[in-house]
């Protein structure tokens, strides 16, 4: 009622949210907490030239979304919040502590359905494009963009194609920028498998795509999430075009074949890995006798019958 009744008066919707966010720690406040998001929202989005209001009030949302998250709760947010962020975004669009912030709190709202396309309706992606290209330095903010494109390019429902495609480069140049940072570039690759499900990579984005991939396995052979991401990008990749095929054989760092020889190796007790591992198989042996061969070779629990399989589908 507070909130309501001083809507408009900037010290006193920064006292509340003060307020509310000494409550966050204790999880038994968390049902009253998420009744007050829309309104944090609406005061950001009344007071949007504040910074204050803009930086606590993020903060305190993503407080309430972690709760949730932790506790498994499911949050509901309407298309008021998403363009309430957005708001924020385009208003504080060169503030790098802010930005991460809202970014952050963009990737926790597109992990649902209805958030992610509500942040696809109000053209949320080229501000992630501009975002990512002025701040590439910055870890959380391509960790949370890359995850937000993730959502919306694995989206069911019909994508700018042209929006999406120009996130080709930008999502390569992250991962070119933070190939050693293992956490982003997991985010990184599963953008851009999502992105070439979708058709957004050209002819001439394959070969460079598949040689960045294949970089990120070697600097982060050990991690089973990135294996897998990367092994998924690949292999819509290999799917797609014979460059990456030849690419992927015969890249002069050393080629693809020895790089998934040895990272089965550290991950061959995780199944879920070697279900990717299997995935990727399944699109080398389309490319010849020299793959089958290979495939057969892999310490894999019956190799012969992947093979076998794809030969047959074929």
């Amino acid at each position: 009622e507070f909130m309501q009744a001083f809507w408009d008066i900037e010290a006193a919707q920064d006292k509340a949210i003060q307020l509310l966010a000494s409550f966050v720690r204790d999880k038994s406040a968390l049902p009253y907490l998420l009744t007050f998001t829309e309104l944090i929202t609406f005061a950001m989005k009344t007071h949007a030239d504040s910074l204050k209001i803009q930086v606590d009030g993020c903060s305190l949302l993503l407080e309430i979304l972690s709760q949730a998250l932790e506790q498994d709760v499911v949050v509901a947010l309407d298309a008021n919040v998403t363009s309430s962020l957005l708001e924020t975004v385009r208003q504080h669009s060169e503030n790098e502590e802010l930005l991460s912030l809202v970014c952050t709190l963009l990737m926790m709202i597109s992990a649902s359905e209805v958030a992610a396309e509500n942040l696809r309706k109000v053209g949320v992606i080229p501000d992630l494009l501009s975002i990512l290209r002025n701040f590439l330095h910055n870890e959380q903010i391509c960790l949370s963009c890359c995850g937000v494109l993730w959502s919306l390019a694995a989206s069911e429902n019909n994508v700018d194609q042209a929006v999406m495609k120009s996130a080709v480069p930008v999502t390569s140049a992250v991962l070119q920028e933070h190939l050693r940072n293992g956490t982003v570039t997991e985010s990184a690759c599963s953008a851009l498998w999502a992105l070439s499900l979708q058709g957004c990579l050209s002819e001439n984005d394959y070969e460079p795509t598949t040689a960045l991939l294949l970089d990120t396995l070697r600097m982060n052979p050990e991690r089973p999430v990135l294996v897998k991401n990367a092994c998924l990008a690949l292999a819509s990749l290999l799917r797609l075009s014979e460059i990456s095929a030849l690419r992927f054989i015969m890249d002069p760092k050393g080629s693809g074949i020895n790089l998934i020889k040895y990272a089965y190796h550290l991950h061959f007790d995780d199944p879920k890995v070697v279900e990717y591992f299997c995935m990727l198989i399944n699109e080398m042996v389309q490319y010849g006798e020299m793959m089958v061969v290979f495939v057969k070779s892999l310490p894999l629990p019956q190799p012969q019958k992947i093979v076998k399989k794809t030969i047959t589908a074929a």
